[in-house]
C-alpha cells in the first residue's frame, strides 16, 4: 500500500521513495531549473533501505515518486542461526524471521531488544535497543 505519491521536487532528505521496485533513503537532493522555457531538474543520491547500496539519478521536477508506508516496531530476539533472527514483536506477540545485516551480526544476541521496520512487507533489522 502506498502512503502518498509527490513529486520530485518534493522529495526531501530522509524521505523514503520507491524505486523501480526498491526502496530508497533520499540523503542529498539538488534542483536545478534551467533557462527560460526549460523545466526543473532534480538531482537525487539515496541509499537503498535493504542493501544499502547509494544511487544517484536526475529526473524532471514534475516526475512522481511513491512514499512506502514505513511501519517501525520493536522486538526480542528469540534466536539467532547465521544471518537470520526469529524475532518476537513486543506488541503482537507473533513470531517472524528476518535477516540480520552485516553490520550488526557481532552485536546481535538472544534475548536482544531490537528496532525492526516492515516497509511494505519486507522486513529490515535496523538497530539494536
Amino acid at each position: 500500500m502506498v502512503l502518498k505519491i509527490i513529486n520530485a521536487t518534493e522529495a526531501r532528505v530522509g524521505t523514503n521513495l520507491t524505486l523501480e521496485g526498491e526502496f530508497y533513503t533520499v540523503r542529498k537532493m539538488d534542483v536545478s531549473k534551467t533557462g527560460k522555457h526549460g523545466h526543473a531538474k532534480c538531482r537525487i543520491e539515496a541509499e537503498n533501505m535493504v542493501t544499502g547500496s547509494k544511487k544517484v539519478f536526475v529526473v524532471p521536477g514534475h516526475d512522481r515518486f511513491e512514499v512506502p508506508m514505513v511501519n517501525k516496531n520493536k522486538g526480542q530476539v528469540l534466536s539467532v542461526s547465521g544471518d537470520h533472527a526469529s524475532i518476537m514483536d513486543l506488541e503482537s506477540f507473533e513470531t517472524i524471521e528476518v535477516s540480520v545485516p552485516e553490520e550488526l551480526k557481532d552485536q546481535v544476541q538472544t534475548n536482544d531488544n531490537v528496532e525492526y521496520w516492515d516497509v511494505e512487507g519486507t522486513l529490515i533489522l535496523k538497530r539494536k535497543s
